[in-house]
């Protein structure tokens, strides 16, 4: 006997504004799934995940819960009403036996209780709404974007927790470690249609993919069929036959099936551009310490940033990341230490805060009314990299379209803000970008086509973010914020950094049962004794990531054009791969170079 689902959605049609959003979908969530909802941003991910909590009420269809189950949704943006602080809104509901448990989550996810609902960030009343879903462990729980405002251990907290639970859920999110290490279904919204795939989310690009190819060969089918049948209607008429007029009718169900094909949104047109090349040296740090109302923010670090470096930075919320990138920018001054700077940096910023953006600003005049992009005496142009663009162009290269255009930015979803926040930062040239957690709330192809942007850029990447799978993409080096004032740098993306903490911590267990005596930290002499400089040191260190990593993307490219229809059927793309290639290999030939020189210094 087949057991009843958890939840069902039968022949649901949504339309907003016009335009629909859902046509007959129909889906099920059985007891013991673990599905991720995955889709471009628009698509209606959200959309979905309200009609199935009951909070949005479709058009036509119909939401079946199983008697006697529970849904529990947490929203992007949870309202509070009516409750003085975050503890009361996490236990309200709750019976007195049950508090433990928001405490618990409370924890797990870094919330404070006591903060009142009236002063709290949107972050914070996130992580207490996440917190009193957790407590109340319902039968289905619909999470969209849970780890959006959480710091990666808050993140693995939560991780571990969704491993253990017997409670089934759907979830949405941007985080590709998360999702692979979470789902065992996945849930595909495209142009208005749901498939799933009763795996989890580490197949859907294959799957993604494959759909698509088989999209394309149909339609390739058919519009070859289109050309045989109406070259055969012109010739018959041409030559005074008599028409077969049932070949007439397919030809013009034909047309029609191809006019009701959905044409597939492509990726947005993001493009960066290297402005004047600044100097070799970016940023270097001389023992640089920083103390803020007797808290110990930074003691005593160094570092060396050079041109074409990507650093990420990471570590729990509030422990100083933000505030080591500004005392690298020079927005404030360290307590003590030395921080000097190089020639001709033009730096470009993307705020995790979106204070870039006014919400109560259209889209035009965002755009229009930032004095570095606009264009005097012309009210409807900008100025993109140098080159005079009209606005609407330029918006509809970041998937919009005219109609917001005229709209606030209030009225955009959180992944369009998102792209808004990056059209303005890649209109400007530069050769510095500093992105504070630039990966919230966009799509899985945005990240793509942002990771492959980063890849090529001829500048230097500052990066914080707490997407463990782009840090592993894009940084060459991690910086390592634990808490009282210790950074370290550390050779690599974040995979690289815990494996290399873990040894490190091996080591140092090793050490202290071997000797009671606490080791003596090396000086600079001794760390010279080798040879080498702390920055040609750190340097040797990071070299063996930085030649792995361009030697994968070197066999990715080759492969690549190993097809040999590559050329014919695309050859922007061909073009393109050919330069990437050619970037690399020289890249990695100098790297094995640097690496050779710094070796034989060592060996004396």
């Amino acid at each position: 006997m087949a057991r009843a689902p958890l939840l069902q959605l039968t022949d649901i049609s949504l339309t907003f504004g016009g335009d629909p959003i859902f046509h007959d979908l129909s889906l099920v969530v059985q007891k013991s799934d673990r599905v991720a909802l995955v889709g471009r941003n628009g698509s209606g991910k959200s959309t979905l995940m309200k009609v199935m909590a009951g909070l949005v009420q479709a058009d036509q269809g119909a939401v079946t819960i199983s008697p006697g189950a529970s849904v529990g949704y947490m929203e992007q943006d949870p309202t509070m009403d009516g409750f003085a602080t975050l503890g009361d809104f996490a236990t309200s509901g709750l019976d007195a036996g049950e508090l433990y448990k928001v405490e618990r989550a409370g924890e797990g996810l870094k919330f404070d209780p006591d903060r009142a609902v009236s002063t709290a960030s949107g972050g914070e009343r996130r992580r207490a709404a996440l917190a009193k879903l957790m407590a109340e462990a319902p039968d289905l729980m619909l999470l969209d974007e849970p780890t959006n405002h959480l710091d990666i251990e808050a993140i693995g907290w939560l991780e571990r927790e969704l491993k253990s639970t017997r409670t089934a859920y759907v979830l949405i999110s941007h985080d590709r470690a998360f999702l692979r290490a979470l789902s065992r279904a996945t849930l595909w919204i495209d142009r208005g249609m749901t498939r799933r795939q009763e795996k989890g989310f580490d197949d859907f690009e294959a799957w993604r993919d494959k759909v698509w190819d088989e999209e394309d060969t149909a339609r390739h089918k058919l519009n070859r069929l289109i050309k045989a049948e109406a070259r055969w209607a012109v010739e018959g008429i041409s030559a005074r036959r008599k028409r077969n007029q049932g070949r007439v009718r397919a030809l013009q169900d034909l047309r029609a099936q191809k006019a009701g094909q959905i044409k597939r949104q492509g990726a947005a047109a993001m493009a960066l551009e290297a402005g004047p090349k600044s100097g070799k040296k970016v940023v270097e740090a001389e023992n640089i310490s920083m103390t803020y109302d007797e808290k110990v923010i930074l003691s005593d670090f160094s570092i060396k940033i050079q041109r074409g470096d990507r650093v990420g930075f990471v570590g729990p919320n509030g422990v100083g990341k933000t505030t080591l990138l500004k005392l690298l920018m020079g927005e404030v001054e360290p307590t003590s230490g030395k921080i000097s700077r190089g020639t001709n940096l033009v730096a470009a910023v993307f705020d995790q805060a979106r204070d870039g953006l006014d919400p109560d600003m259209t889209l035009w005049d965002s755009l229009t009314g930032d004095k570095e992009m606009r264009v005097s005496g012309q009210a409807d142009q900008i100025m993109v990299r140098g080159q005079p663009r009209h606005v609407v162009g330029y918006l509809k290269e970041y998937l919009f379209d005219e109609r917001q255009a005229r709209a606030p930015v209030r009225s955009l979803s959180g992944g369009e803000k998102a792209r808004l926040l990056l059209a303005k930062l890649m209109a400007r040239e530069s050769n510095l970008l500093v992105l504070d957690e630039p990966t919230n709330d966009l799509d899985i192809e945005t990240l793509d086509l942002l990771q492959e942007l980063l890849d090529d850029y001829d500048g230097t990447v500052l990066l914080v973010s707490h997407d463990r799978d782009f840090l592993d993409r894009v940084a060459t080096t991690t910086i390592a914020m634990e808490g009282d004032g210790q950074a370290t740098a550390y050779a690599g993306g974040w995979s690289d950094y815990r494996s290399q903490r873990a040894e490190t911590n091996s080591e140092n267990q090793s050490s202290t049962r071997e000797s009671k005596a606490k080791p003596t930290p090396k000086s600079k002499a001794d760390q010279a004794q080798n040879g080498l400089s702390f920055t040609e040191k750190h340097r040797l260190e990071a070299l063996p990531a930085e030649m792995e990593r361009l030697e994968a993307e070197i066999a990715k490219l080759e492969g690549l054009m190993a097809d040999p229809e590559l050329f014919t059927r695309e050859p922007v793309k061909f073009n393109k791969a050919m330069e990437a290639l050619s970037t690399r290999q020289t890249a990695l030939a100098k790297a094995e170079e640097e690496w050779l020189t710094l070796e034989e210094k060592v060996e004396g």
